[in-house]
């Protein structure tokens, strides 16, 4: 019999239709020389501190750092869990094959991993690799199985990071909140972490920015000449006599224009979507939360009408081309936009496919499946994909930029303006109201300049402007995400921005996690788009020292090295070494600080995303309200609480969540 392990029950189920299983049996389906079985998400989790020695169930600084010998895992204390997982362990030791049908990615790779590990699977084992759940790809996928042994460096990478979390969250959480807690029975954990940490750090030091900058005057010299506004090239005066002098030497004197230059420009269409810049824009364009947007693309994906949604890369590989026409030839509702691109080979752009940029997944671009029985919100994403890989075959839009020089009594001036000549692939996206973006900076209009002549001359109306220096914009979920995918470097090209994405913070796939924890522990909040830290958060920062803990470029370069280890070019003993040196290094740190600084945090806290929140000391721990039906779960904050027959649960628990409560007598 050959087992199939996906990750989600939904998932098993269309694995399972297309390979014939169709018998139903309580945790998986049969049929045709297959079993098919679900985790639900992770099963499986590193052993928590107290699994390893008695001496670290308790919080002491003397017990710090605690690096085990050799790292386990355990299987999560969890009733539902239990029982799925022995269904899975009696399949796993009757199975003739086990073939891998996680999530095509690292944390897909470690959640079945350790799970096959924990219920001790020694037949061998295959893996299903694909990026759509159609019935197409799953097919295809099955007819191109690769030995387990091929993604062995990818299933590394993954422990090496979970590993890395643990020894940082563990160990810096005790550290910090036993060395800067405040002391009595309300206090709560700190909470620190190896990508969470650096990532409010680039949040408070913006509002520390915000904060202490002192704005500036300064005056602007313009000039209006045929209805076009002309800017003096010397810029900005910094002292408003200079201004007024120039001013005062031009006024009632005829403007000349100097020169006129036109070029004709060409503009390649907006690259398809990763996962952070789909993020960006959909938070820019419908103010969706990062987590809110993975939510919605992660539903598509399980719809089968997108592909795998958690890449990093806006780029396809060859191989997909071919395909291509049958995909924008399904996508019926945009018949129109299709119209210019019947008739004529497709475009093949080097910025579109280049299988060089592509490892794991191909950028997120529709499957060619009906898209049917969509939400609002499912609708307005996918509307976002659709158009985007449209847009990539259609031609450059071309346009002129003209620019004019003028001057009058020695004082220069100039004025620009664009003109589409040709819009092409800019007919592909609606006409948008010209907003403030997300940085504060206001999109440029398309200005068309009247006809002029060089050597004309005529009167003009010149006027001086009095103006502050601005400070920087608060960060908005969009341009955080920016900020870790470019390890805090302010990016706006497309092609530097896809080179620094080696050294970004986190992964596509957690960086809304990370966000949503900041959130959770109320580090930071919202008003409107903008995000700003709270007490707790700059006093958090305040207190870390260690440039190790907050610093985004260093923390990218772990990042970079963990996707070394993937690709084969770093080694993970190394990595692990330099981690526990540098954990060791952080305490000693900590541990050397005489001051009396202290933290107090203002709401219940729990530990780095991807470690289980560790537990204040008991006598230390705080009185909660007990939850109660119809509340928000207290463990994951997204879920409702819902009665079971002998406890309250999460409404999310086959997404993996794990909150109990006793039902109250």
């Amino acid at each position: 019999m050959i087992v199939c392990i996906a990750e989600k029950p939904s998932v098993a189920r269309d694995i399972a239709q297309v390979l014939g299983a169709t018998e139903r049996h309580d945790g998986y389906l049969e049929g045709n020389g297959y079993q098919v079985t679900w985790t639900f998400g992770h099963l499986c989790e590193l052993k928590y501190p107290e699994d390893y020695t008695e001496a670290w169930h308790y919080w002491s600084l003397a017990a710090l750092p605690m690096i085990p010998q050799r790292f386990g895992i355990r299987l999560k204390k969890d009733k539902g869990i239990e029982k799925q997982f022995s269904i899975i362990k009696k399949l796993m030791d009757g199975a003739d094959k086990i073939i891998n049908c996680g999530d095509a990615g690292q944390e897909g790779e470690l959640i079945q991993r350790w799970v096959m590990q924990k219920a001790g699977a020694k037949c061998p084992v295959e893996r299903l690799w694909i990026s759509s759940l159609t019935d197409e790809a799953i097919r295809e996928g099955f007819g191109k199985l690769k030995d387990a042994e091929a993604y062995r460096l990818l299933y590394a990478a993954g422990l090496c990071r979970a590993i890395g979390d643990w020894l940082l969250g563990m160990n810096a959480t005790r550290l910090y909140t036993l060395k800067y807690g405040s002391p009595g029975r309300n206090v709560q954990p700190l909470s620190v972490g190896r990508v969470q940490t650096p990532t409010l750090a680039m949040i408070v030091r913006r509002q520390e920015e915000i904060d202490t900058f002192v704005p500036q005057p300064y005056w602007l010299l313009t000039t209006v000449y045929k209805g076009a506004t002309f800017t003096s090239t010397k810029g900005n005066y910094q002292e408003e006599a200079d201004a007024r002098a120039a001013l005062e030497r031009i006024e009632g004197k005829d403007f000349t224009v100097d020169t006129v230059s036109t070029k004709e420009g060409r503009e390649a269409p907006p690259k398809l979507f990763d996962l952070t810049s789909l993020q960006v824009e959909c938070n820019r364009k419908f103010g969706f939360s990062a987590d809110r947007t993975l939510q919605i693309i992660q539903s598509l994906y399980e719809k089968h009408v997108t592909t795998y949604p958690r890449v990093d890369t806006t780029y396809l590989s060859d191989d997909i081309y071919p395909k291509c026409k049958a995909v924008l030839n399904s996508l019926t509702e945009y018949a129109e936009l299709l119209g210019p691109l019947r008739g004529s080979k497709l475009r093949k752009s080097k910025k579109v496919f280049d299988s060089s940029k592509v490892t794991d997944h191909h950028a997120i671009i529709p499957t060619g499946f009906p898209a049917s029985g969509l939400s609002e919100d499912e609708k307005n994403v996918f509307d976002l994909v659709a158009r985007h890989f449209i847009a990539v075959f259609y031609p450059d839009c071309r346009f002129s930029a003209t620019t004019v020089t003028g001057s009058c009594e020695g004082v220069k001036f100039k004025a620009s303006g664009k003109q589409i000549i040709e819009p092409a692939w800019r007919a592909v996206f609606p006409p948008q109201k010209k907003t403030a973006d997300d940085d504060g900076r206001q999109e440029k209009a398309e200005v068309v300049l009247p006809a002029f002549e060089e050597g004309e001359s005529g009167p003009h109306n010149p006027a001086v402007t009095q103006k502050f220096t601005q400070p920087p914009k608060p960060f908005t979920e969009a341009t955080l995400l920016r900020a870790m995918e470019t390890a805090g470097k302010s990016v706006d090209d497309e092609t530097l921005r896809e080179a620094l994405k080696e050294n970004g913070i986190g992964r596509p796939s957690t960086r809304a996690a990370i966000i949503e924890t900041l959130f959770r522990r109320r580090y930071i909040s919202k008003q409107r788009k903008s995000l700003f830290p709270t007490a707790t958060g700059k006093e958090l920062i305040g207190l870390i020292r260690e440039e190790l803990l907050k610093s985004p470029e260093l923390t990218g370069i772990w990042e970079k090295k963990l996707r070394g280890i993937e690709r084969g070019e770093y080694a993970a003993p190394q990595f692990m070494d330099e981690l526990k040196e540098m954990v060791s290094q952080i305490v000693q740190s900590v541990m050397a600080d005489t001051s009396l600084r202290k933290v107090t945090p203002g709401a219940e806290q729990s530990a780095e995303h991807g470690v289980k929140a560790e537990k204040a000391p008991a006598k230390a721990r705080k009185k909660t309200q007990a939850p109660k039906e119809g509340d928000i779960c207290p463990e994951c904050g997204k879920g409702k609480v819902i009665r079971g027959k002998t406890s309250l649960g999460c409404s999310r628990w086959k997404e993996g969540c794990t909150f109990r409560a006793p039902l109250e007598k």
